[in-house]
């Protein structure tokens, strides 16, 4: 089976907020107008999520297309008209140095939503919220986790944290296509307002006067606070925590990292609340 005719493909110059130029650490980037996925789940997830405009999709010269994820890929192509190219794989370089696995897809700007979306769907809501959070493979990695403990939403700070480039969406394997995240202004803010809705906020920090996660209760309205890599939480942020939550060590490493204690914890904050009541189709 050949891609669908569309066209000659022409690759255009990356932009910072390709997989070469996102190093974090900056104020969230105006999205461009359009930008390029890469890797075979972002682009298939991208696409069974269906909520970004999709321009066209590269295949790599080479790359089996009768079945597996590049089947199901053109299968939903096809389905919305999308045009869809072969090209020499040294094309596929307009994602800069990243594994792209013979598929690229350019599409419009990710999907934020205002905060005031991000309420239960008549379930004692799960959010996480991350103050600062700068390392792409980390909230990748963390976000990934989320989608899977179905989060009610994500709260991101728009400034002095990662955005959902495509390098998160790579490191996240398309989970944060089916995620609800708001970018907002003021982080402590944003938390006051969910505190105004009777969400209790929780910041993970270990600290002397943390609850142990073995003794916390995870139930009911929850808003998980994870800090950035090294620094923590901010005081406002953890000032603004009605509580706070610690992982117990029990071996001769003292920390873990932001994706993988945030992971642990809404885990735990899922299992105490039950499967989700599944939404009709």
């Amino acid at each position: 089976m050949s891609p669908a005719a569309g066209g000659k493909f022409e690759p255009s110059r990356p932009g910072a907020e390709q997989a070469g130029g996102d190093r974090g650490g900056r104020a969230m980037a105006r999205p461009p107008a359009t930008e390029w996925l890469y890797g075979r789940h972002a682009v298939l997830e991208m696409l069974r999520a269906g909520r970004r405009r999709v321009h066209q999709i590269v295949i790599g010269e080479g790359v089996k297309q009768q079945a597996g994820i590049i089947g199901e890929i053109l299968a939903l192509a096809r389905r919305i008209g999308c045009p869809v190219h072969e090209a020499d794989r040294s094309a596929l370089a307009v994602v800069g140095p990243a594994n792209h696995q013979g598929i690229i897809a350019e599409v419009g700007p990710y999907p934020y939503v205002d905060l005031t979306e991000l309420g239960p769907a008549g379930e004692a809501p799960l959010y996480l919220a991350l103050d600062h959070l700068q390392d792409v493979q980390n909230l990748g990695a963390l976000l990934r986790t989320a989608e899977a403990m179905a989060v009610t939403g994500v709260l991101l700070p728009e400034r002095r944290a990662a955005g959902i480039t495509p390098a998160v969406v790579n490191s996240s394997a398309g989970a944060v296509e089916h995620l609800r995240i708001a970018a907002v202004v003021n982080l402590v803010q944003a938390l006051e307002q969910l505190k105004r809705a009777n969400v209790w906020v929780v910041g993970l920090d270990a600290t002397a006067d943390a609850v142990p996660l073995p003794r916390a209760d995870l139930t009911g309205s929850l808003a998980l606070v994870v800090g950035a890599e090294g620094a923590g939480l901010g005081r406002l942020v953890r000032q603004t925590c009605d509580w706070l939550l610690a992982i117990p060590m029990y071996g001769r490493i003292g920390s873990l990292n932001a994706a993988v204690a945030g992971s642990i914890a809404l885990v735990a904050a899922r299992q105490a609340r039950g499967a989700p009541k599944k939404e009709p189709t």
